[in-house]
């Protein structure tokens, strides 16, 4: 079990650094034409969109990857929670 809570952290680590490039990548936009940059938000974008849905810009800052990234890392603490308890059941 505690292999599979590691794999699940893993992943869920990776993407969440995985947004935290792409946010970064927005201040340099030429680097978002790039292939790294076109699969990176491939991969992050549809998650991104469901938060802009909700949440506008204010003004010229984007604060939906923030809330994001607080919804992932609530979702991965969940998913751990639910997994040990189903083990441990």
């Amino acid at each position: 079990m505690e292999q599979l809570l590691r794999i699940i952290s893993l992943v869920f680590e990776i993407y969440y650094y995985m947004i935290i490039v792409y946010i970064l990548m927005s201040w340099v936009p030429q680097v978002r034409q790039t292939s790294f940059g076109e699969i990176l938000g491939k991969l992050v974008e549809p998650y991104l969109d469901i938060f802009r849905r909700f949440i506008p810009p204010l003004g010229m800052i984007d604060i939906s990857p923030i809330v994001a990234l607080f919804a992932l890392h609530f979702a991965q603490l969940g998913l751990m929670s639910i997994i040990v308890k189903l083990v441990t059941l």
